[in-house]
């Protein structure tokens, strides 16, 4: 009886804090989801047209710096295989459906949540590979891609935050979360002008 009675009481902290998924949250992930599968889409789409023309210039490669065709046709673009993009088309429609699902009401189970922990850790992580990657050795930036930087971090940032949210450290990092996830990116920012900007 006691162990069901843990079970059960388990089970009902996980559902009050996913009943407790703030609407800002929700909203980041269907936003953050929406803007990432579009710029996933616009590269993927480019990067099949650059595979069938070797000459086309992608609407991405601007100059030296902006250029979509050095990054496209570098190793890292196709780290598993396929090009990266395909990552994030069948990736962000996983935030989209989740952020709609909480602001439907629905409520997730802790197991979830854990899940798109683990989704959103591997792809902040890919995209700081990627980052140092783009500076320091394709030595080019591509647009659609400094896009889907963007929108990751948060997505995982907000993430971590709900999943530790109730525990000492989380309240902690709440108190704080715009600060640091500005100083997160103010960083990224520094190091592309201090590659880019002599």
């Amino acid at each position: 009886m006691t162990v069901a009675r843990a079970g059960e009481s388990a089970d009902r902290a996980a559902s009050s804090r996913s009943a407790s998924v703030s609407r800002g949250y929700a909203w980041l992930l269907v936003a953050g989801g929406l803007i990432g599968l579009a710029a996933s889409g616009v590269l993927l789409h480019e990067r099949l047209l650059l595979l069938e023309d070797p000459l086309y210039a992608p609407s991405c490669s601007l100059n030296s710096t902006l250029n979509c065709t050095a990054v496209m046709t570098s190793p890292q673009s196709e780290a598993f295989g396929l090009p990266n993009p395909m990552i994030g088309v069948a990736a962000f429609p996983v935030l989209i459906a989740t952020g709609a699902a909480v602001l439907a009401g629905a409520r997730l189970a802790r197991w979830y949540w854990w899940g798109l922990m683990a989704g959103t850790t591997f792809g902040v992580g890919f995209v700081h590979w990627l980052i140092v990657a783009s500076l320091y050795d394709i030595g080019s930036l591509c647009p659609y891609c400094m896009v889907v930087w963007v929108v990751t971090i948060p997505a995982f940032w907000y993430t971590l935050l709900h999943v530790i949210s109730g525990t000492a450290p989380g309240r902690l990092l709440n108190r704080w979360h715009a600060t640091i996830l500005a100083a997160w990116l103010a960083v990224i920012a520094v190091l592309i002008l201090l590659r880019f900007g002599a």
